[in-house]
């Protein structure tokens, strides 16, 4: 365990600057279409509002619409008393509310937990999950789970996904403007201002092309990143990395097709379900780490 500490820090600063760039790049865009259109400031004001107004649809009723997505069914401690116990012990040791438990109904094994905090958080399991793990292998992807919890990963997800969503949509609105005739005055006042007109509008038109595909690279990094901080506090949650290394193995190793995953909720899972996707595509386009990765380190901690 003695680089547990070391990796949890290292993965919480990469985490933060890589959130920071992301905000570097709405905030730049922003203010490069306000200028287009006439104030830099202002295009960085409404840049900010369209992200307040997602957010704040997001962070009320995003967990709900994906439980429903993903087909969740509330339960209560006599429907799985062995599942509450575990939930119930690592909740104590980590020092965080019960979470409300969901099942999905489903044989391929997987898990995630959604919520906007701790006091307002939800995990689902799949009936696959329980039936094909050893308890300590269950315990181990609970305190992954609930490590998502109390790093408010979720919320940390759902403000970065925000912010590029909003770069996405901004971007497309001014490129259809542009290519449609919309701000053509503007565009003439730039002209007659000179080179530095010019030089902006420029800028605009190549940052709104590459803006959005930078971000969503930005944003899987972020998502891998806190998939090893979370790996790396359940280990210390449980002092047993062992155990969730053994169920990184298996869940990855099942052959079974979780039927209710998606791509919009497929960063959420502790293994990405969309296994043919993963495999067809680089690291630098994946929602979570290489798994022999994070067994590797999971290893190393002990």
């Amino acid at each position: 365990m003695g680089n547990l500490y070391t990796s949890t820090a290292e993965n919480k600063r990469n985490s933060f600057f890589l959130t920071v760039l992301i905000t570097a790049f709405f905030v730049t865009l922003g203010y490069l279409l306000g200028n287009y259109w006439g104030s830099g400031y202002v295009g960085v004001a409404i840049a900010f509002l369209l992200a307040l107004v997602m957010s704040l649809v997001a962070y009320f009723s995003g967990d709900k619409m994906v439980l429903a997505i993903s087909r969740a069914k509330r339960i209560e401690k006599k429907d799985y008393p062995q599942l509450f116990n575990v939930i119930e012990e690592l909740s104590i040791a980590g020092g965080l509310p019960m979470p409300a438990v969901y099942v999905i109904d489903d044989t391929a094994p997987n898990a995630f937990a959604t919520g906007r905090d701790p006091k307002h958080a939800s995990v689902a399991i799949t009936t696959g999950l329980m039936q094909k793990l050893k308890r300590d292998e269950l315990q181990g992807v609970m305190a992954h789970e609930l490590s998502h919890v109390g790093n408010r990963d979720i919320l940390y997800a759902t403000m970065v996904g925000i912010l590029v969503g909003s770069i996405a949509m901004m971007s497309d609105f001014f490129l259809r403007s542009f290519f449609w005739g919309g701000g053509r005055s503007r565009r003439r006042n730039n002209d007659e201002g000179g080179g530095a007109g010019a030089i902006l509008v420029i800028l605009a038109i190549v940052l709104a092309i590459l803006a959005p595909i930078a971000a969503k690279l930005l944003q899987l990094a972020v998502s891998r990143q806190r998939e090893y901080l979370a790996d790396a506090s359940a280990a210390r949650l449980t002092r047993y990395p062992e155990g969730l290394a053994s169920a990184l193995e298996k869940i990855s190793g099942d052959r079974e097709v979780l039927e209710v995953a998606n791509r919009a909720t497929q960063h959420l899972y502790i293994v990405n379900p969309i296994k043919p996707f993963e495999k067809r595509v680089s690291g630098l386009f994946s929602t979570h780490p290489p798994i022999q990765d994070r067994i590797a380190r999971l290893r190393a901690m002990r």
